[in-house]
């Protein structure tokens, strides 16, 4: 996709998640268009009908500051919206990335793992699970090297029964998806994606149309685990220097809380079957068996560090 289509089609989905009530225009008539007409937002810019038709329709190139400040006003958007718009109307030179498997450093690698009562893991720049700990994995395998966070989110049923306010989760992957894409529009790994879930998922397909974005991610996130029962858990997230976008992830509870107390047991759950996978010389460190003790769970989250299937 051009990257003048991009803005045009990014102006096109904020116009139309206007109301004219929203902006003080009066609603005369049947409207045959949901939220703004492209002339009404022209006004409300203090541009000329024909330029705006020409930036949605991605045949103005570039927009000075002053126009898109005065659109960014006009459409209600707030600063991040505002600075994602400024980066669709300048969008960097393509380069092309070279065809190689992301890695997590092994230094963080080996770091995390010397962890065993935080959960830890190190996120890709496409949203990809790149490195982690023992603990997170045990805390649900959607944080198991190799899945795709977004990915995860639409597509994986184990998901949807475990973690807590599901669709405020989805709502949150696709803006953050929208946010790191920025102006990147023509990167292969992430138009893969997109157009995977586009045709996977209709509430992504929704979601993924009103072109919201989120660059800060949440601070906090529900899960219900089947070993050791209810946790909410604040996440903390560190920037790489030396990689390209990568993220150190971090998770720990409120002090005193039962939260605290249930991640202490699947700790020491963890780290007992550690040892007994050690003095059993069977299991490495990669493939660590587990039977629930619980009716009705499964050994799925705690059956492997780092290849545990999504299957439920």
């Amino acid at each position: 996709m051009p990257s003048s289509t991009a803005l045009g089609e990014y102006l096109r989905a904020r116009r139309e998640l206007v109301r004219p009530e929203d902006v003080d225009l009066p609603t005369v008539g049947r409207r045959r268009v949901p939220g703004l007409r492209r002339e009404e937002l022209a006004v409300l810019a203090g541009i000329s009908s024909d330029y705006y038709l020409r930036l949605e329709q991605g045949r103005d190139h570039r927009p000075s500051e002053q126009v898109i400040d005065a659109l960014a006003r006009a459409l209600r958007l707030d600063a991040e919206a505002a600075a994602h718009l400024h980066a669709l109307s300048r969008p960097p030179p393509s380069r092309p990335r070279p065809e190689e498997t992301e890695r997590a450093p092994a230094s963080i690698e080996r770091l995390i793992a010397l962890w065993p009562n935080t959960p830890a893991y190190v996120q890709g720049r496409h949203l990809d699970v790149l490195a982690a700990n023992a603990l997170v994995t045990a805390l649900s395998p959607v944080f198991t090297p190799g899945v795709n966070l977004v990915r995860a989110v639409f597509l994986d049923p184990e998901l949807r029964r475990s973690f807590r306010d599901r669709e405020g989760l989805a709502y949150t992957a696709a803006a953050r998806l929208r946010a790191l894409m920025g102006p990147n529009v023509d990167d292969p790994r992430l138009v893969e994606l997109v157009g995977e879930l586009s045709v996977r998922s209709d509430e992504f397909r929704r979601l993924w149309a009103r072109h919201d974005i989120q660059v800060r991610a949440p601070h906090s996130f529900g899960l219900n685990h089947p070993l050791v029962g209810p946790l909410e858990l604040t996440l903390e997230r560190f920037a790489m220097i030396g990689t390209e976008a990568q993220v150190l992830v971090v998770q720990h509870p409120e002090p005193g809380s039962s939260s605290e107390r249930a991640l202490s047991l699947l700790a020491a759950i963890v780290a007992g079957e550690d040892r007994g996978n050690s003095q059993e010389g069977g299991a490495g460190p990669c493939e660590r068996r587990v039977t629930p003790s619980l009716p009705g769970t499964t050994g799925l989250w705690l059956s492997s560090r780092r290849g545990a299937t999504l299957a439920p």
